[in-house]
């Protein structure tokens, strides 16, 4: 591992001060590199996937994993709207003159060694690669067991690349010792690793951000709130809703709790869960709800907790004041939704409610890099500190200062 990581570290000095005209050519060889390997990448799936279902794993996860001719071609297109970004190195953040006649730049930088931990995705694995790349630095990869064929498919075309242009293959690599204690001793390597963010379970979350000695860029849950309002367009709610639950119930921005205020319930209830119906969403709400539809009995621990799956906690509440409490209590800071048509409540939402990203009138499912023009993301970042919502490439980078002088001294 130590050795492993020596390596990665001696690279970052020659990915970090390559030209951006190379590494777009670099980056456009990635995506055909994605494409010349198709098959290859496909086949390997389809053995993860084999696995996947011996082990009886969970629907979401599956849906997850899977990948065909479509979603590789999609991987293949985003290293390139990655490519099309805008050089994210080297830009001047800021820049002035003390009186002593210093100039001083602030200066965009890579941050050096970049360890991505996350589970089932294999798309991770380009989407992550090419966005380190183009920010500069060093992707080391450890992706979930259960695309463990996936990720080294997708790694040995993104290799194949790299070696083309004479590059370390320690740019973009994955971690060789992939087990649990492989993880636990590469959060310690705070020597040769600048920055981990871990993406996944909770339980994975957690291992992480209590024993790593590295700092950690969180990728938390999704607990994802709508609340409509009583001054809510009927119409907009109901394909807000469904879209932010059912257009891909597995991903971290799917909507899992909706709020409805009271004096709206009636109406849009029986209406909302007529689509649901249809979209094979099973309901749980609490007991107000039960009077108006027909749902499951929803539990506190239904309200907290992330399905990743087909399934909607219903709550109807009293106010505004009372769905930002709800929010308050429940949500994981990730993606929030309030449906009106009135402009003070909206305001009052977004100002109330601490998230990484809150909406108005709009789809939950728009958290994600690419909506944002970022071409991809490394995942949804539930920090506060340095990077928050869709990661891209220019949350990869730090700064530096650079100071010119003219013989200047300090008395």
């Amino acid at each position: 591992m130590e050795q492993f990581l020596i390596k990665a570290k001696k690279a970052t000095r020659a990915i970090a001060n390559l030209k951006p005209s190379f590494k777009t050519a670099v980056l456009m060889e990635f995506a055909s590199a994605i494409r010349d390997y198709s098959l290859d990448i496909i086949e390997a799936n389809a053995l993860d996937l084999k696995q996947a279902e011996e082990n009886n794993l969970s629907y979401a996860l599956r849906e997850r994993l899977m990948l065909n001719k479509k979603r590789v071609e999609d991987m293949a297109k985003a290293i390139e709207d990655i490519a099309a970004l805008r050089e994210p190195v080297g830009r001047v953040l800021d820049g002035w003159v003390v009186p002593n006649g210093l100039r001083i730049e602030k200066i965009t930088t890579p941050i050096g060694v970049v360890g991505i931990i996350y589970e089932s995705r294999p798309n991770v694995t380009s989407d992550t690669a090419a966005l380190c790349f183009k920010s500069g630095n060093i992707c080391v990869l450890k992706g979930g067991k259960e695309a463990e064929r996936s990720n080294k498919a997708i790694v040995i075309a993104i290799q194949e690349a790299l070696q083309k242009f004479d590059l370390p293959l320690e740019a973009i690599s994955l971690l060789p010792d992939s087990s649990r204690e492989g993880v636990a001793q590469l959060i310690k390597m705070d020597k040769y690793v600048d920055v981990i963010i871990p993406r996944g379970g909770e339980s994975l979350i957690n291992f992480i951000s209590k024993n790593s000695t590295i700092p950690v860029v969180k990728h938390d849950k999704g607990v994802c709130h709508v609340y409509i309002d009583s001054e809510a367009d009927i119409k907009k709610a109901i394909d807000i809703t469904v879209n932010s639950k059912c257009s891909k119930p597995s991903a971290c921005n799917a909507l899992e709790t909706l709020l409805v205020h009271k004096n709206i319930a009636n109406e849009i209830l029986p209406k909302l869960r007529e689509v649901f119906v249809d979209m094979g969403t099973e309901l749980r709400g609490c007991e107000n709800t039960a009077e108006i539809i027909k749902v499951k009995n929803a539990t506190d621990d239904d309200y907290g907790h992330e399905y990743l799956d087909n399934i909607l906690c219903i709550k109807i509440v009293n106010d505004l004041e009372e769905a930002i409490e709800h929010i308050a209590k429940y949500g994981s800071l990730h993606s929030e939704v309030i449906i009106t048509e009135n402009y003070t409540k909206a305001e009052k939402f977004m100002q109330d409610i601490d998230a990484a990203c809150l909406y108005v009138n709009a789809s939950s499912r728009f958290t994600d890099g690419g909506e944002f023009g970022f071409g991809a993301e490394v995942g949804i970042s539930t920090n506060k500190l340095h990077a928050r919502g869709p990661m891209g490439i220019n949350e990869l980078t730090t700064y530096k200062y650079k100071i010119y002088g003219e013989g200047q001294i300090r008395q």
